[in-house]
């Protein structure tokens, strides 16, 4: 693992194990790659079949998460096709090492988990079929967005600006592409925000600090792995 950012690329680094573990049962199941023709054969490349998304943790709707609710941890890391997790982990690499730095690896690894689950509590709130970290990424928009929220210096004005438009151009985008799950988008933002707001921006400075960033790390590791072997058992049962 870097020594940099060491959670952002274990994010990176589980998101594409994941994909690459869904692609090939899509494969195994339809006996070729996934594809399609024209502009549909770039978004419909790499495309994993649903009834696989669903054995390994999508988010459903509400009353089957409230009875699996590893499906809240489990569909940040699944991805439906290869521009999908292509643009979803273009995005993180481009937001999360700051944030890391800014946070520490511990913090950031515990916020970035409690973001998508908070974006797949609302989507599924509204019986959406879900998976995908953009929820998850938005929350690190929302974040940035507590951070310079009533800090008035240039920078942090120009900052704030920026990312405004950017939510602008996304909510836009949201609405104008079919298939784009903006419950879960609006559910991580709001709970970015409000982990910017109480999380103490920068890293832990005292022996006591260090211990609690420590723990919340660890349990969202934990919650990471109980969730995947939750899935994995779940899947076995059905089969």
């Amino acid at each position: 693992m870097p020594a940099t950012s060491p959670a952002t690329y274990g994010i990176l680094g589980l998101s594409i194990v994941i994909y690459v573990v869904s692609l090939l049962l899509t494969i195994r199941m339809s006996g070729s790659m996934p594809m399609g023709g024209g502009l549909g054969g770039l978004l419909g490349l790499g495309s994993i079949n649903g009834d696989i998304l669903q054995r390994l943790g999508a988010s459903l709707p509400y009353p089957v998460e409230v009875a699996q609710p590893w499906r809240l941890v489990t569909a940040v890391f699944l991805h439906a096709s290869l521009l999908h997790i292509v643009f979803n982990m273009w995005v993180l690499m481009d937001l999360a090492p700051q944030i890391e730095e800014l946070y520490g690896s511990a913090r950031f690894l515990f916020m970035y988990v409690v973001c998508g689950i908070g974006g797949y509590v609302l989507s599924s709130g509204f019986w959406h079929f879900s998976v995908g970290g953009s929820g998850a990424i938005i929350g690190l928009v929302g974040i940035l967005l507590a951070l310079t929220t009533g800090r008035q210096s240039i920078g942090m004005r120009m900052v704030r600006s920026q990312l405004i438009r950017w939510l602008i151009y996304l909510a836009i985008w949201g609405f104008l592409v079919p298939g784009i799950d903006n419950y879960a988008h609006a559910g991580g933002l709001a709970t970015g925000f409000i982990l910017g707001k109480i999380m103490t921006d920068r890293p832990p400075a005292t022996p006591q600090e260090r211990r609690q960033a420590y723990a919340m790390g660890w349990v969202a590791a934990l919650v990471i792995v109980a969730s995947f072997a939750l899935a994995a058992l779940a899947a076995l049962r059905v089969m």
